[in-house]
């Protein structure tokens, strides 16, 4: 460290007051609201749709509506705070976040309900990345670390204990207190943080060169693909002519969208920080992690509820062996980050997540909590090991006045990466289904001997509850049946498990064309140390969390959409 870098970091350390540290707490809470709240109605649809006279189609927009509106957002954040400040944009989006919250609960239909969960998600997409914008000038590099874990693991533990928590209000009150349970630490978070966090200043002047039709064009691209990845597997992809449609919206306005950006002097979101490697390839990772991420919180649960049956108590008890492990993990993370490479923590935490959804991909119809505990405890370890080095790899090497608009491009990269990757997985998950079913089927031969003993064994057993035998005859068919369902879908479950690990460790052989980066510091930080004591002043804004998704905790096949294709009792033998 140089002469001039020691004091400056002293004096940075030195001039940690309790208020900062007390502010960005605040601005945690916030983040665990908005983290909170996309999962937390997860497993209380069915109640939600009584309660509002919905149909089946038309309750998904509750989780829909907010996802879209959150998507739109996130790109648009580091601009926002540079044009009123992060203080009041993160106090305004509190406030509103709270208000929108309470109309949630006094929803009168599907419609209303679908507009106020809109406005939420808008206001819950601005929170969570202007928090880890807050990061980074709120604090020094050396205490960088210890706050990029605390938001870190309050934002990946939030959705893990979401459906749970949800289904415990839903049960002892009544739906409406997911929405209104958000009244209070809402006002608190919107007071404390007018009152204690300062970093940067307004920047009016935006206003005299915004982008109209950037914004339009961004809106219109990623609300029609947020729409395409959330609908389309239920309506079976391009053969709806809404889903063709937006996605020809999606594609014309996205390039649209990057001509403009690409050529206009101040455009609304800068990308030019594709040119740097570190950040391109920060980008790439930051997608694997929302495919890895996401995929697993949504496949768990669901491989819990429709094989073993498992309420959202026993799902909720397996899932939070991950964020237990998280918070363990947490510490040690930051301990390695200031001693080793990042890359080399990156490539471990990679390798650690492959691994822990490798192992789940000997699923059985068995697979219990001592099954499944180690494969969620490795990759709740691995998380805390991408998280940390992944953000300081991808925006680390970038100049100070394009780090705003860089982070919201970063994150927003692994909101794409959860959709595209939770997609995928509904429309695999179903085929590999349907393939597996029909492999069993095949096998599944009279003729052969192994089948003829196990379902003679089966017609024994029933005789003794049925007097007709055409009736134990149908009742052994209708048993072999579903058990070739159940090990269909155990064995599509394990594909996917499968297939993402694969990802993950295909990631691995891009790490070596990543460029070193300093241990806690950023490339601006190296040219101007005095700049970040000073960060209040320079309008700097924007580091994007993403939000978390798991569907329904305690679901069936039928509610979930899994279906298998001519599977017929009288089929399978």
């Amino acid at each position: 460290m140089s002469a001039a870098g020691a004091p400056s970091s002293a004096r940075a350390s030195a001039r940690l007051p309790a208020r900062t540290v007390a502010g960005y707490l605040a601005m945690i809470l916030g983040l665990f609201m908005a983290v909170l709240d996309i999962q937390i109605v997860a497993s209380s649809l069915a109640e939600i749709r009584a309660g509002l006279g919905a149909s089946l189609d038309e309750i998904s927009w509750v989780q829909t509506a907010y996802l879209i509106a959150e998507v739109v957002v996130i790109p648009l954040t580091g601009w926002l705070a540079r044009l009123v400040s992060t203080r009041l944009l993160f106090a305004g989006a509190a406030l509103g976040f709270t208000v929108t919250s309470t109309a949630c609960a006094m929803a009168w239909d599907i419609a209303s309900m679908a507009v106020f969960r809109a406005l939420q998600g808008v206001f819950g997409g601005i929170m969570i990345p202007t928090v880890f914008t807050a990061n980074y000038v709120m604090f020094p590099p050396e205490r960088r670390s210890a706050a990029t874990i605390a938001a870190g693991l309050v934002a990946t533990v939030a959705p893990t204990i979401g459906p749970t928590l949800g289904g415990w209000i839903t049960e002892h009150l009544s739906w409406h207190g997911l929405f209104l349970v958000n009244l209070l630490p809402g006002l608190v978070v919107t007071s404390a943080v007018l009152r204690l966090v300062d970093v940067d200043r307004p920047d009016r002047s935006l206003l005299r060169k915004i982008d109209f039709p950037g914004i339009l064009l961004v809106a219109l691209a990623l609300g029609s693909l947020q729409y395409v990845l959330e609908e389309g597997p239920g309506e079976d992809w391009f053969e709806s002519r809404t889903i063709r449609i937006l996605s020809l919206l999606a594609l014309t306005s996205g390039l649209l969208f990057l001509w403009r950006e690409l050529r206009i002097p101040h455009p609304v979101v800068d990308l030019r920080a594709f040119r740097d490697r570190n950040f391109a390839l920060g980008c790439f990772f930051s997608f694997a992690i929302g495919v890895g991420l996401y995929g697993s919180i949504y496949l768990m649960p669901l491989f819990l509820a429709t094989v073993r049956g498992f309420d959202a108590l026993e799902i909720g008890t397996i899932m939070a062996v991950t964020g237990i492990f998280q918070f363990l993990s947490g510490p040690i993370a930051g301990i390695i980050e200031k001693r080793f490479d990042l890359r080399l923590l990156l490539a471990t935490g990679f390798l650690l997540f492959g691994a822990g959804l490798y192992l789940n991909a000997g699923l059985t119809h068995e697979s219990g909590f001592g099954e499944l505990f180690w494969p969620q405890a490795v990759r709740g370890v691995a998380i805390m090991f991408c998280f940390l080095p992944m953000t300081q790899i991808a925006l680390g090497r970038l100049p100070r006045d394009e780090v705003g608009n860089a982070s919201g491009l970063y994150n927003l990269m692994r909101n794409l990466g959860g959709a595209i990757g939770l997609a995928a997985i509904d429309t695999f998950l179903e085929r590999r289904i349907d393939f597996h079913y029909a492999m069993l089927r095949e096998a599944v031969d009279p003729a052969r001997i192994p089948v003829f003993e196990r379902f003679d064994a089966i017609r024994a057993h029933l005789g003794s509850y049925f007097a007709d035998p055409a009736r134990t005859d149908r009742a052994g068919l209708e048993l072999l049946h579903a058990l070739a369902v159940r090990e269909s879908l155990v064995m599509a479950f394990a594909d996917l498990f499968l297939a993402i690990s694969v990802l993950f460790f295909a990631a691995l052989l891009f790490m070596p064309l990543v460029r070193r980066v300093a241990t806690g510091g950023a490339a601006w930080e190296a040219e101007a140390p005095e700049m970040v004591e000073a960060g209040r002043d320079s309008g700097e804004a924007n580091t994007t969390r993403p939000r978390e998704r798991a569907r329904d905790a305690v679901a069936t096949p039928a509610t979930l959409g899994i279906r298998v294709r001519n599977a017929e009792p009288d089929a399978v033998v």
